[in-house]
């Protein structure tokens, strides 16, 4: 059984490393290589959590890694049903993007490169979730981060590539400098690292340490997962390719944040304070996103801030101690947001890379494939009635109205209503109404290849199935919950089957609204690209730049501690380092070429000096 446990970040490390180190004869036959290595990691998944599916919790040792004085600590992993579906959604999810890659990535002259860093993705990402103590998470946390930095600039000769690469990686450092004092608070704490001593321990431990803990690791996720105030990184990695888009910040890597709050909710309760910290936030976050993707022209960009919305109802349901809503939520957004992504890169594939709202229009008569699927993933996102997304978002807003953290509720019930609006706002913008582009441009407008379309009905089909497959409440909870309960214990709340309904009603309704008022807007009227993207107002100009949150970091946090830098390198750089250094050179310098004056290379001087040396000698000895 540890065998296949250590097949499923096997099998993408070794795909990495043959396409690394073996890239110029793979070539064109690189994906020969990635895409079987994501199956092989896939299918190992399937059996492993086959094995979970039936109650047992899988755990394997490959190796004892450091062993000093009282710390020990090794190479170990441990499978129950929370890493079994991140294994799943990772491997399978990954698995689809892999093949998609395929054909959107043909052309690219990079294309063994990309492979390699897809494939050292998805190992660091499996490690990640498979890991049995905070350590190797850490270690596989920060390698998830390097490859983020990697797929980001992977166009790096484009400098708005190579911006968002270094943006991405130094934004996550700011989270991660929490998340490894926190770390090692932890191992002071309790004396381990291991999740099972951890947990055990955090029972007796100070609630004032566990806050400080709980909220340094929560540091470390709100950079992952982009909240605020860390989310600035993930709309400018848009500048990756879309398939990076998909996998890494839509489906796996954002989500580590929520799955590691969730994996230490042990921790996060002691405290208390934190997972109200950790509600709020996310709260926060879903409602702000929500409000810039109302008014984005770029595809990607609008998608990018519905991922950080989504995300913020993750980090709210795990903070009001709906854990299993919290990770069925992040399931159903892996679905229906991989599949939106993959989407929007097929229309940037058949548009020849346009991805500017405002030069599309009218493309469902010429990509009927990617119409209907992008269709299916709107209603998911937007969460209507039977799709996933309902289901997920109906358990976190019934959580937060039933849990009595009633403004909680009703800011989510309104990013909702703006979920919906802008999801189908850019539906309608990209798909119908006139076509808004150049006429060379319509001309080749074109589907995409059966390599890029297959995986969109893929995802619209689980986005389409999730939901009603493990996600309908019943009595005793919805079988994804029941999964779960090993890891997470199952909130008792006694309320009323006629209320549940009508918050279910209310959800339908809200969501409808949003999708009328953008038909009304963007479908039945009719659009001219001029007036989309123009802010007519100050909240629309706002909210078209971001909330300036870019412009103040820039002017508050960049500029100063790079007036500093220069600041420090001009004047203590070059004036006291150098200055002190070149001192000491020319202090050498000159004592060397006083002391050559006294070779004369003359042996009448040296007689003479040897003369004078000998009467001082003669002198000092008399006076004694």
């Amino acid at each position: 059984m540890s065998t296949s446990v250590w097949l499923i970040p096997a099998f993408p490390l070794a795909g990495a490393l043959i396409n690394m180190l073996f890239g110029r004869l793979t070539g064109r036959r690189a994906s020969w290589i990635a895409v079987p290595a994501l199956l092989g990691s896939f299918l190992a998944a399937c059996a492993v959590f086959s094995r979970v599916w039936h109650g047992e919790i899988v755990t394997a040792r490959l190796y004892p890694w450091i062993q000093g004085g009282e710390f020990t600590t090794a190479v170990s992993v441990a499978v129950d049903p929370l890493t079994g579906v991140m294994l799943l959604v990772i491997t399978g999810v990954g698995f689809l993007i892999h093949v998609y890659s395929v054909g959107y990535m043909h052309d690219d002259p990079g294309y063994a490169r990309y492979f390699a860093y897809l494939n050292l993705f998805v190992f660091s990402m499996t490690m990640l979730v498979l890991a049995s103590n905070f350590l190797l998470l850490y270690v596989f946390w920060e390698a998830v981060g390097l490859c983020s930095y990697l797929l980001i600039g992977f166009w790096y000769t484009r400098p708005a590539a190579a911006q968002a690469g270094k943006k991405a990686f130094i934004v996550n450092r700011v989270g991660d400098l929490g998340f490894g004092l926190g770390v090692m608070w932890l191992w002071v704490a309790v004396g381990s690292l291991d999740y099972a001593d951890v947990f055990k321990a955090a029972g007796s431990m100070e609630p004032a340490t566990a806050t400080w803990i709980a909220l340094l690791l929560f540091m470390g996720a709100c950079g992952k997962s982009a909240q605020i105030p860390l989310h600035v990184w993930l709309p400018d990695a848009m500048e990756g390719p879309t398939p990076v888009s998909a996998l890494i910040h839509a489906a796996t890597m954002v989500t580590a944040g929520v799955y590691m709050v969730a994996r230490s909710h042990v921790l996060f309760e002691r405290s208390g304070v934190a997972l109200d910290v950790v509600a709020a936030i996310g709260v926060a976050t879903a409602v702000f996103a929500a409000t810039i993707g109302l008014v984005q022209t770029d595809i990607k960009r609008v998608l990018a801030y519905s991922t950080v919305s989504q995300l913020g109802y993750m980090f709210a349901a795990v903070g009001i101690g709906a854990y299993a809503a919290g990770i069925f939520h992040l399931v159903t957004h892996a679905f229906f947001k991989a599949l939106l992504f993959l989407g929007a890169g097929s229309v940037i594939h058949g548009m020849n890379g346009e991805q500017d709202l405002r030069k599309m229009g009218d493309l469902s008569k010429r990509m009927m494939a990617t119409t209907i699927t992008m269709g299916i993933g709107a209603l998911g996102l937007a969460g209507m009635l039977p799709l996933a997304g309902f289901w997920s978002k109906d358990e976190i807003l019934a959580a937060a109205f039933f849990g009595h953290r009633r403004v909680l509720w009703g800011l989510l019930v309104a990013g909702a209503f703006m979920t919906a609006f802008y999801t189908f706002r850019m539906f309608f913008l990209a798909f119908f109404g006139s076509p808004r582009m150049s006429r060379e441009v319509a001309h080749h407008v074109h589907e995409s290849p059966r390599s890029m379309t297959w995986p969109l009905v893929i995802l619209a089909v689980l986005t389409t199935v999730t939901g009603l497959a493990v996600g309908i409440p019943l009595e005793h909870g919805s079988p994804f919950e029941r999964f779960l309960a090993p890891v997470f214990a199952r909130l008792e709340e006694a309320h009323s089957p006629v209320a549940a309904l009508a918050l279910a009603v209310l959800s339908v309704v809200v969501v409808a609204a949003g999708i009328l008022l953008a038909w009304m807007l963007y479908h039945v009227r009719r659009v001219k690209a001029e007036e989309v993207g123009q802010p007519r107002t100050w909240v629309h100009a706002l909210l078209l730049n971001a909330w300036y949150v870019d412009a103040i970091y820039d002017r508050l946090i960049v500029q100063p501690l790079y007036a500093l830098s220069v600041l420090l390198a001009r004047a203590f750089d070059l004036g006291v380092i150098d200055g002190i250094v070149n001192g000491l050179g020319r202090a050498v310098t000159g004592w060397a070429a006083g002391f050559r004056r006294l070779q004369t290379g003359f042996v009448v001087n040296y007689a003479l000096t040897m003369l004078v040396g000998a009467v001082l000698l003669v002198g000092y000895l008399l006076t004694r």
